[in-house]
């Protein structure tokens, strides 16, 4: 921190020794991640959640004598990152970030919305973020397990709440809080914050399962073979191959795009028309949200170079693709280097995590 120094030992407010440049320093790296996934969540922004992490910690270390010990440090650096979120919540246009345009029904054939730059979209988390966070228990209150918690349509579903029962729920529910904890760290009563989560909680249900995960999710050994045959299916240009894998009722979306499409026919129909837009495909296996991820690399006719194109997050289930983001121009490319991947496809070997080439 360049503000001040500080000096280990001096008294603070109450007489109580403050937190010392190195204390402090490990606190930050104790919880940088959890706070980063934190802001996340409340923001559905990855650029916001860095922005503020930082924020959090500035404003930890000026107010560092207030810290009097008393309380654990984790919940005073939440309440200060929960706050700040808040603020941030209602200085911006949108109050949350989509994955699919309001009330827009399913498109049929060629995508004709166009991309809406003017919206607010849903960013997607790179598991590079989370490690031993994502195995991490929650508290005794929580309803959702940790893989839960961080999946894209959750984190898409929490965005519809309003800022305050969003906090709330995140801090209960996903955190394992108490009402009372929450209380504290909020503001305001005990009665209020039962009152935001019930509200919450009922909200979430429209959006939701039930408002609640139907059952653990357990990592499952199908998933590779489906991620091999998805990736091996965009090497070898195979139209017919890739829409094998999607479910009858899947879900397309492809942010920034308005144009989203229901069923394995109307996704058929749409590729049919862009298919052969690109000359060839390279895929690089990743992950985000606790999710199988894709980051597709495309070549025009003449073209050179094969170029970041789009980034694919596939919900799976009985053994097929049930919902399927793909971030797609101009927002997917963008989204390349958070994931540690460059702006342009090369051998195997230059990757952290090696495409597999048909």
């Amino acid at each position: 921190m360049n503000d001040d120094p500080g000096s280990s030992g001096l008294p603070g407010a109450t007489g109580r020794p403050i937190l010392d440049r190195s204390t402090f320093e490990r606190l930050t790296l104790t919880h940088r991640r959890e706070l980063k996934l934190h802001c996340y969540r409340m923001m559905g922004s990855l650029n916001e959640a860095d922005d503020l992490v930082q924020e959090t910690f500035l404003k930890a270390w000026r107010s560092r004598s207030q810290f009097d010990g008393r309380g654990s440090p984790r919940s005073w650096l939440y309440r200060i990152a929960t706050n700040a979120c808040l603020n941030a919540v209602k200085s911006r246009s949108s109050a949350n970030r989509i994955l699919v345009a309001a009330n827009r029904p399913p498109t049929e054939g060629r995508a004709a919305a166009g991309p809406a730059p003017e919206l607010a979209w849903l960013e997607p988390y790179p598991d590079s973020e989370l490690p031993d966070l994502i195995e991490g228990e929650p508290g005794p209150e929580a309803r959702y397990e940790s893989r839960e918690a961080v999946r894209l349509a959750f984190v898409a579903a929490i965005q519809h709440l309003p800022p305050r029962q969003r906090a709330a729920l995140l801090l209960c529910d996903v955190l394992g809080w108490s009402a009372l904890e929450t209380a504290h760290l909020l503001g305001g009563s005990v009665a209020s914050v039962n009152g935001a989560l019930q509200r919450a909680r009922r909200s979430l249900a429209l959006r939701y399962p039930s408002g609640r995960p139907l059952q653990r999710i357990q990592p499952d050994p199908e998933e590779g073979r489906l991620l091999e045959r998805y990736m091996q299916a965009w090497q070898a240009a195979n139209l017919s191959g890739f829409i094998e894998l999607l479910r009858e009722d899947a879900t397309y979306h492809m942010p920034p795009w308005r144009d989203w499409y229901r069923g394995r026919a109307a996704i058929h129909a749409f590729f049919e028309t862009v298919w052969r837009n690109f000359d060839g495909y390279r895929a690089v296996a990743t992950r985000a949200n606790g999710q199988n991820a894709v980051a597709i690399y495309a070549r025009r006719t003449h073209q050179p170079e094969w170029l970041a194109q789009s980034l694919h997050i596939m919900e799976l289930a009985d053994g097929g693709i049930v919902s399927l983001a793909v971030y797609v121009g101009p927002l997917g490319p963008g989204l390349f280097s958070a994931f540690g991947l460059p702006p342009t496809w090369r051998e195997p070997h230059d990757f952290n995590c090696h495409p597999q080439r048909s």
